[in-house]
């Protein structure tokens, strides 16, 4: 098989790379390891950025979006028994947020594929990128069975953090940065209609809660637990105790209980791998960054990535200069890096971390204060929740 762009993983970010391409008159086929409906229903990320609704309706992919997402022009921060508005539009020029899941982003993504742009196969395992550093990579896959090759221009690992884009690159050449946190977050769906309209971040001594939804009749909700939890371990009577427990304020707003579907542990860390680019291979999303998801940035980085890739491609084939694919890890990093400090101000402004003293305690409850009370330090958060741009 031969193409323009190989690429690798049918995620949010291959997916939404592929339509972009698709929509430059840029050829590409997706090799994507696991099946269709795996696919449509890994539950991941469930906020999209002000850009990334933007990008997806100019790609023509945000028509189900607009009539099934919910959007949201705040959040509520708890802390102290106390409940604070954060009012992005306000606070933004506009700005806001929308509430749909990623796997619903898939599934739109997937259909347009299927119907309008090039090959998307299921079930083909990328084994190894061969030849990055030259002008003609290879990816060498398996599919009903056997051993194929893509021959390509170009490749961009979309594959995750456990995929193989990113071991393609000589090791001489990365630097790493990371970093683990002593906790994770223990996350339930429950067919129960949220408790809140918007978003609650509540800070307490006994740790992090989140109430978040994925439709207005099933609830997401998630809480701060010791690493290595199991998730079974936690009968759905003590996680809803816990909940009400952390939410809990000084007027008579009420957490509603429902039937838990599903209950999942998600470790907590930041990573970056530098660089996002070596020859003609271009890593993207979880490949190249991770970040703790108390942010919300996941999704919307690997978004920031490929519409930095296609923008640059498009360049390339209009103007025959390669000044912005050379520039793509540059471009993307410091995005990425704004948003790993936004994830890590996040993290550590709403978690207790073990062993943390009354002085931490203290300083937490005083920033909390400070976004509560001044207009700067509200719109500085407010700005990094709807996103930073893209590209």
């Amino acid at each position: 098989m031969r193409t323009t762009v190989g690429i690798i993983g049918a995620g949010p970010a291959g997916l939404l790379l592929a339509r972009l391409l698709h929509n430059a008159g840029i050829d590409s086929v997706v090799l994507e390891s696991r099946d269709r409906a795996y696919v449509e229903r890994r539950q991941r990320a469930g906020i999209l950025e002000q850009g990334t609704a933007d990008v997806l309706r100019a790609a023509g992919a945000g028509a189900r979006m607009d009539r099934e997402g919910l959007r949201h022009d705040g959040i509520e921060l708890r802390f102290d028994r106390r409940r604070h508005r954060v009012d992005f539009p306000a606070l933004t020029g506009g700005r806001s947020v929308m509430v749909y899941a990623q796997t619903e982003v898939c599934k739109d993504l997937i259909a347009l594929q299927l119907a309008e742009g090039g090959p998307l196969l299921f079930e083909a395992e990328a084994l190894a990128v061969e030849d990055a550093g030259t002008d003609a990579p290879r990816v060498r896959f398996r599919h009903e069975g056997r051993e194929d090759v893509l021959e390509c221009e170009y490749v961009v690992g979309c594959d995750g953090f456990w995929g193989v884009a990113r071991k393609a690159v000589p090791p001489e050449l990365v630097q790493v940065f990371e970093r683990t946190y002593p906790f994770g977050w223990l996350g339930i769906l429950a067919d129960v209609p949220p408790s809140h309209d918007e978003l609650v971040y509540a800070r307490h001594d006994r740790g992090f809660a989140l109430l978040s939804m994925r439709s207005p009749s099933v609830s997401r909700l998630y809480l701060q637990v010791p690493d290595g939890t199991d998730a079974e371990a936690w009968s759905d009577e003590a996680i809803w105790d816990e909940l009400e427990r952390r939410f809990e304020t000084a007027d008579d707003w009420r957490l509603e209980r429902g039937p838990i579907t599903q209950k999942s542990v998600t470790p907590m860390r930041s990573y970056v791998h530098e660089p996002m680019r070596h020859g003609r291979l271009f890593l993207a999303g979880d490949a190249a960054h991770i970040v703790p998801p108390t942010g919300a940035k996941g999704l919307n980085l690997a978004a920031g990535d490929v519409v930095t890739f296609a923008r640059a491609l498009a360049h390339r084939q209009q103007t025959g200069s390669p000044e912005l694919l050379d520039a793509y890890s540059e471009t993307c990093l410091r995005r990425i890096w704004q948003a790993e400090r936004f994830s890590y101000d996040m993290t550590t402004l709403l978690h207790r971390a073990p062993g943390a003293t009354g002085f931490e305690d203290r300083l937490q409850l005083a920033r909390l204060d400070r976004i509560a009370s001044s207009r700067a330090a509200e719109t500085d958060l407010a700005e990094g929740y709807t996103g930073f741009p893209l590209g």
